[in-house]
């Protein structure tokens, strides 16, 4: 039997939130933090509240390069789990390797953009650097990875599934519609949702029913 399915949520946007999507079941509750650069960041100081609040784990995501800016972060927040989403050609693994140094730790999440075969050798080239990887869609020339809610090749995850030790989740486009189908075909240790269990409505904050049903589906998978 396969071990229980790993689920993150992102963007939480109030502590009330990240308490309720925490006791569904969610792993890691994702927030996104930073000076304000890309939209719906939260500062530092909304950031602690969230994550105090937060019954499960707290994943913190910075879509900046700016170690400056990361390191600012750690040392205001130390979180359990630092997600970096910048693209992979501003943040290297030489960089994470600079800050798993100096912040002995810490556990970093590092997003991967998958397009095409390359995606694999980018992969790779965190393995063992990275505690996981999460691989999303991307759009060529964007700054940030993810948070398109569109798919991407599965077939491909699974190719990065089969070639690196690390824990891989998989992101991009995932709802209580298709998330069954894509642990199926990918076999991940871990699913992320953010576009999908977001209300309709353009607030950007979590439909809990469409959260729970994906957390119930993702952990039903024997």
């Amino acid at each position: 039997m396969r071990p229980i399915m790993l689920v993150q949520i992102y963007e939480i946007s109030s502590a009330e939130e990240a308490a309720a999507v925490g006791r569904i079941g969610v792993d890691h509750v994702g927030v996104l933090v930073g000076s304000g650069a890309y939209p719906r960041e939260h500062s530092i100081e909304a950031a602690k509240y969230i994550l105090s609040a937060i019954p499960s784990k707290g994943s913190v995501l910075c879509l900046s390069a700016d170690i400056a800016l990361i390191e600012h972060i750690l040392v205001s927040l130390e979180p359990p789990i630092l997600h970096l989403g910048a693209s992979t050609d501003l943040l290297t693994p030489e960089h994470v390797c600079g800050l798993k140094k100096k912040f002995d730790w810490l556990v970093v999440q590092r997003s991967i953009p998958v397009l095409d075969e390359t995606c694999i050798a980018i992969a790779q080239s965190y393995d063992g650097i990275a505690d996981m990887l999460l691989l999303d869609s991307h759009r060529p020339g964007d700054t940030q990875i993810g948070a398109l809610g569109v798919t991407h090749s599965w077939e491909l995850d699974r190719k990065i599934v089969d070639s690196v030790d690390v824990p891989v989740i998989v992101a991009g486009g995932l709802g209580p519609d298709n998330v069954v189908e894509a642990i199926r075909k990918i076999q991940p240790a871990g699913v992320d949702s953010k576009t999908k269990t977001d209300k309709i409505d353009g607030s950007h904050t979590k439909d809990l029913d469409k959260v729970r049903q994906f957390v119930a589906l993702a952990k039903s998978i024997a």
